[in-house]
């Protein structure tokens, strides 16, 4: 699907010198001369490479077009986790690489949406909260404002984030699973 240069945004894939690329940075200039332009910081999804480009306003990009499927989390090996659809019953594999740290978030049955480019996955959602319980913490020290301080944590998944001083091991807590921070304590 074709789309203008000014309506690219942060996180969409779009097709580019036949290769699929994630937008990460995108910024919308108009010099005093000269037409307008869009500044986009892009990641190629399958190489790992970043590019810089500059597309006139007027110009057209390719907005590649993603299948998106609802699946459950079954299990992982040495290099891969799978998931199965809960409709067809059909299993699909992702390398762990795909996935990156958030794979540490992944439990047994766990709903989540993968994202297929040409019948091939490339990326997993999450559920943008989790629950989580606190593995070790340190102990808050007596003083500290609530507002201000953070102390660090290690999750039970064995994620490190920062939560706030009345959290103590063994609490569950919610975590967003966007930016792995500290949402609240249940």
């Amino acid at each position: 699907m074709k789309i203008n240069a000014s309506e690219i945004r942060v996180g969409m894939l779009l097709e580019y010198k036949n290769d699929l690329w994630q937008v990460l940075k995108t910024q919308h200039v108009k010099p005093g001369k000269g037409g307008a332009f869009a500044q986009v910081e892009m990641k190629s999804v399958g190489k790992n490479t970043k590019l810089n480009e500059r597309f006139r306003s007027s110009e057209t990009v390719e907005k590649a077009s993603l299948e998106e499927i609802n699946s459950n989390y079954l299990y992982e090996d040495q290099d891969n986790y799978f998931f199965m659809n809960p409709k067809t019953f059909e299993q699909t594999e992702i390398k762990k690489n795909i996935i990156g740290e958030k794979g540490k978030l992944l439990t047994e049955n766990l709903e989540v949406t993968l994202s297929f480019y040409n019948e091939i996955p490339i990326s997993v959602e999450l559920p943008n909260q989790i629950k989580c319980k606190i593995y070790t913490t340190d102990a808050a020290i007596k003083g500290q404002t609530v507002s201000s301080s953070y102390k660090p944590a290690i999750l039970d998944n064995g994620i490190k984030i920062q939560v706030p001083p009345f959290v103590e091991v063994g609490d569950g807590i919610i975590l967003d699973t966007r930016t792995l921070e500290y949402v609240k304590k249940i």
